[in-house]
């Protein structure tokens, strides 16, 4: 792709003095044909389906159960965290790594949660999840290196790695139980396949990984020396008694599982941009360095904003979360299977993925927009998720919304005539 831009130099003598009104401009005009070339990686960048079902949303008015923004309140312990960090003059540089205090609290978590004893050398605070996983990939692969992908997969996962030059390599997994086998793994393995790539829970199918599949996985990297790349953003959204597992607490996955997670959902901070990624101190040691090139560092108030809430917030809250998250789920699946659009019920996450046979259309994005212009509430087309055509009857719907809004999106969906 190539951009022209015309661009007109004006050659001429300039006046002496503004006085003398006598003494004219000689011009002569040159038109010169300028030629920007794109890079070959922003030929595989575009808008994500999100965005642009947001848009469309905002266009129309209607309810966003497209993009994964949790309505909740942001706790009092957070806000109150960065208040008092702007007022103690916490606004300018951190370290590239982030600040000893949410760094400390991540750790404690960490032993807190998972019964994991990590340092604070094993942790790096960025621009959200997404700023984890890029600089984090930035430090561990190179071009031509191939990752697993499980589909439905995270496009920006994917985005990030093909604008790192990384060959993708795609697992299939089938609803309703998303099941991972050995064998689905050991078929996608290639040559120069570094490292796999999971979301656990899984945005967007909702899948929690068992025990039993986790250490299959762990077999896999450890046999065919792997690296791991677990998104585990919606560890706190679980639900009907399953449990959250991090690849990192098995034994053999320390040194090659790169654990990424954040804020911006738990604390309904989307905004704020607050991510961590837990790794090895080699791989954070070049992760700030790339951190440090692209995002200089986290904003600092903020930082302490979300290590008090670390710090204060008892497991009640984040138990809360989840039951008031499996309330709305049942709401809102209740309603998908009552109109026919079949829901693969999630087990944790806030997303549901629902097939749309029968709604109008020739394919996902038709289907979605017809949803959106006859009810106004906003989905995400199937092939968002999906690197071929599989996902063409799919739908992702967000549930994270407020009581009266849910009510108000299932009100309109059982209206929808299919």
């Amino acid at each position: 792709m190539k951009i022209v831009v015309l661009k007109l130099l004006w050659n001429g003598e300039m006046p002496i003095s503004s006085s003398n009104p006598r003494k004219m401009y000689i011009l002569k005009k040159r038109v010169i044909i300028m030629t920007l070339k794109l890079s070959q990686r922003g030929k595989h960048i575009s808008q994500s389906e999100i965005r642009s079902m947001s848009r469309e949303c905002t266009r129309l008015q209607g309810i966003n159960m497209a993009q994964g923004v949790c309505d909740l309140p942001v706790p009092k312990s957070v806000l109150d965290g960065a208040k008092l960090a702007m007022d103690s003059g916490y606004n300018i540089y951190t370290a590239s790594e982030g600040l000893p205090e949410p760094r400390q609290a991540i750790v404690e978590k960490m032993a807190q949660f998972y019964k994991l004893d990590v340092s604070v050398n094993e942790v790096l605070i960025s621009q959200g999840a997404t700023g984890a996983f890029y600089t984090t990939a930035q430090a561990l692969l190179d071009e031509g290196d191939e990752v697993i992908l499980l589909e439905p997969y995270y496009g920006y996962h994917a985005a990030t790695l093909t604008a790192l030059g990384c060959g993708l390599r795609y697992v299939r997994l089938d609803p309703p139980e998303w099941q991972l086998t050995r064998e689905l793994l050991e078929h996608a393995l290639g040559n120069k396949t570094r490292a796999i790539m999971i979301s656990n829970p899984s945005n967007p199918s909702g899948k929690v990984f068992s025990l039993a599949e986790l250490e299959m996985l762990r077999d896999i990297c450890v046999e065919h020396d792997l690296i791991l790349f677990s998104d585990e953003i919606y560890e706190h959204f679980i639900y009907d008694g399953h449990r959250h597992i991090p690849p990192v607490t098995l034994a053999g996955m320390r040194e090659r599982t790169v654990t990424i997670s954040g804020f911006s959902k738990i604390f309904s901070v989307t905004g704020w941009r607050l991510g961590y990624v837990l790794a090895p101190p080699e791989v954070i040691e070049v992760a700030a360095q790339f951190n440090d090139l692209v995002y200089v560092c986290a904003p600092a108030p903020l930082q302490l904003g979300v290590a008090a809430g670390l710090a204060e917030l008892p497991r009640e809250f984040y138990q809360e979360i989840a039951r008031e998250h499996e309330e709305k789920r049942n709401r809102f699946c209740g309603v998908l299977e009552n109109i026919g659009l079949k829901p693969a019920i999630p087990q944790g996450s806030y997303y549901v993925m629902a097939d749309v046979s029968a709604i109008p259309g020739n394919d996902d994005r038709e289907k979605a927009l017809y949803i959106l212009e006859k009810i106004g509430v906003a989905s995400v087309p199937g092939r968002a998720f999906y690197h071929d055509e599989s996902g063409r009857n799919l739908v992702r719907f967000c549930f994270a919304k407020e009581f009266d809004v849910l009510e108000d999106a299932c009100n309109r969906l059982e209206k929808l005539k299919i």
